[in-house]
């Protein structure tokens, strides 16, 4: 809506509170989405008893053998990826809620920053991803065996926190959407 000021057009946004509202409560829930999903990789082991066959005539000798999060650099990857956005979300939203003048360059540092974090999850997860369907299905041409079907536990877990980090980038694509439109209703 434009408003007449003194011969000067001002554009007014009608609905700026419920946008500043709607734009803390996605701060808020794409910090706790990443937060979450970084504690559950991160804490992420399990071990199990595992026979193997040494010799063809020798009786299977049973070896504990543990997953961790930290052996596969894809999820260390996804655990420092989701960090990032824990944290830059915190910062965001502290800065969100002292911006009330609304500054611009603020405000188009914060989308720039927002998009970035949805550069680096989407990276992350696409990662995390390829390494987990490895995982799941094997890789017979190489040899690979798949390994969730003896450490479940550990791939729901991987699962989990993989799901969580890329809702939390959709969390972010939304609020640059947002922010996006809410640039253009001002000019």
């Amino acid at each position: 809506m434009e408003v007449e000021n003194g011969g000067n057009k001002e554009v007014v946004v009608a609905n700026k509170r419920s946008f500043r509202c709607s734009d803390l409560v996605l701060r808020f829930l794409a910090l706790a989405l990443t937060l979450v999903a970084a504690i559950v990789l991160g804490v992420n082991k399990e071990t199990k008893n595992v026979s193997m066959e040494i010799l063809p005539k020798l009786s299977p000798l049973t070896v504990p053998v543990t997953a961790k999060w930290h052996y596969l650099s894809a999820f260390v990857y996804l655990v420092v990826v989701d960090s990032i956005a824990c944290a830059y979300a915190a910062i965001s939203l502290v800065i969100t809620l002292a911006n009330r003048g609304n500054k611009k360059g603020l405000t188009l540092l914060i989308m720039i920053s927002d998009l970035i974090m949805v550069g680096l999850l989407f990276s992350g997860g696409g990662a995390a991803t390829a390494v987990g369907l490895i995982g799941y299905e094997g890789n017979t041409h190489l040899r690979w065996n798949k390994v969730c079907n003896i450490f479940d536990r550990y791939c729901h877990q991987v699962a989990a926190s993989l799901f969580l980090s890329l809702l939390g980038a959709t969390i972010f694509l939304v609020m640059v959407s947002l922010s996006t439109l809410n640039l253009a209703k001002k000019h």
